[in-house]
């Protein structure tokens, strides 16, 4: 499995997740757990499919299995996170130091990312052109 792939297919489950979770503080009308909310979606869905784009576009850096360690690391803090954040709105303050651990794991899998990203990559160095898309 690519890096890509494994993005794309996570941050579809964790945006269904983040719907439901939508539609059960509606469908309640407690909106206490929204912070988690977002950050499920923000993390989950938008984050992760950022990643998948810039994983299919450097072809060596997406067959990596650093790269995929990056989304399983940014994945799993983001499910701790956002379970974290859920119970401190819902007033269990014993979950601050997983909050806290969770955000550390998510920072790590993105300076993973930044690594990857400002990193020479392989796929520009074996092309002496870029790879240009024409206007159609």
């Amino acid at each position: 499995m690519t890096a890509s792939s494994l993005s794309f297919r996570l941050a579809v489950l964790f945006v269904i997740a983040g719907m439901a979770m939508g539609i059960g503080m509606a469908a309640s009308q407690d909106h206490s757990i929204m912070p988690a909310h977002a950050h499920l979606n923000l993390l989950g869905w938008v984050s992760l499919f950022l990643f998948g784009i810039y994983y299919e576009r450097r072809p060596a850096l997406d067959k990596s299995r650093l790269a995929l360690v990056q989304v399983a690391v940014w994945s799993a803090g983001t499910v701790l996170l956002t379970i974290a954040v859920a119970a401190l709105h819902l007033g269990y303050e014993a979950f601050d130091p997983l909050a806290g651990i969770a955000s550390l794991v998510v920072l790590a899998a993105m300076v993973l990312f930044a690594y990857f990203v400002f990193k020479p990559s392989r796929d520009a160095a074996s092309s002496p052109t870029p790879h240009l898309t024409p206007a159609e």
